[in-house]
């Protein structure tokens, strides 16, 4: 069963591997092949380029940075020239992925000229390929601007971490029939305006299921079940770098924190009693 899997894996793979860049049209012939779309956070050029070599499609320059990165407990305080910086630190790393940006908290609702502004300066700044934005209805006039000046757009619905505010907490979104038909109607909202993609977070898999089967763009989910057209997780939390944050739709594929730890140890040590450095490892 196992190597029956990785076969399919492989052959997926096979059909994006010769890509030599991964573009919007790559991702929209991917869904419909029927390919999965593999999608990770990255903040700097190291992690960048090592999930570029590894054959990740898309690379989200994600505002979570301000958790991850910077320790705060939300993704409101990052600025948008600390996300430029990360965004070009990324972009260095990369030759095939598609590098996404997220537009931070305050650069884009209820303000499309600065919107435009902020999506401007990413774009020509960082050298990424595209920006995402938060949000339906209520900024759709900031995302109709954006794309007016030639940037691609990725969207984002469901639970909105810009808006935790507003939302008061981080469970899922839409379980009730009028948030989950907003959330069907802001979808296609979006995708008529022209966005290439939608992410969709923390809602039901069913709903997930039903937006990606009626949408003609790629949907990636980050908690929306199995039925969309791809996934992303955050890099940190999968790589069990930060373990603080465990939700149901996480799967945590390394311990790193653990290792990081005892590697760290195990070098205080050899300081410590004069193990390191060792004659081999001396000029």
């Amino acid at each position: 069963m196992i190597n029956t899997e990785l076969q399919e894996i492989k052959r997926d793979m096979a059909k994006t591997g010769s890509v030599t860049k991964v573009t919007t049209h790559v991702l929209q012939e991917m869904k419909l092949k029927g390919v999965k779309i593999a999608m990770l956070t990255a903040y700097d050029f190291s992690m960048a380029r090592l999930l570029d070599r590894a054959g990740i499609d898309i690379i989200l320059v994600g505002d979570s940075a301000s958790n991850v990165m910077a320790g705060h407990t939300s993704t409101l305080p990052i600025t948008l020239d600390q996300m430029i910086y990360h965004a070009s630190s990324v972009v260095r790393g990369v030759s095939r992925a598609l590098v996404v940006v997220d537009m931070p908290f305050g650069t884009y609702q209820g303000n499309w000229k600065e919107a435009l502004q902020s999506a401007i300066r990413i774009m020509k700044e960082s050298g990424a390929d595209a920006v995402k934005l938060e949000g339906g209805i209520e900024v759709i006039e900031s995302v109709e601007r954006i794309l007016s000046a030639g940037i691609p757009v990725m969207g984002h619905l469901g639970l909105t971490p810009q808006s935790i505010h507003k939302f008061g907490t981080y469970v899922v979104r839409a379980t009730d029939e009028i948030e989950a038909r907003k959330l069907v109607d802001d979808s296609r909202l979006l995708e008529k305006a022209g966005c290439f993609s939608l992410v969709l977070e923390k809602i039901p898999a069913k709903l997930g299921e039903e937006v990606a089967r009626n949408a003609k763009i790629p949907v990636i989910g980050i908690g929306a079940g199995g039925h969309v057209d791809g996934q992303v997780l955050v890099l940190h939390d999968m790589l069990g770098i930060t373990t603080e944050f465990s939700p149901r739709f996480l799967r945590r594929y390394l311990n790193l924190s653990d290792e990081i730890i005892h590697s760290v140890e195990r070098y205080i040590s050899d300081v410590k009693l004069l193990d390191f450095p060792n004659e081999r490892e001396q000029y």
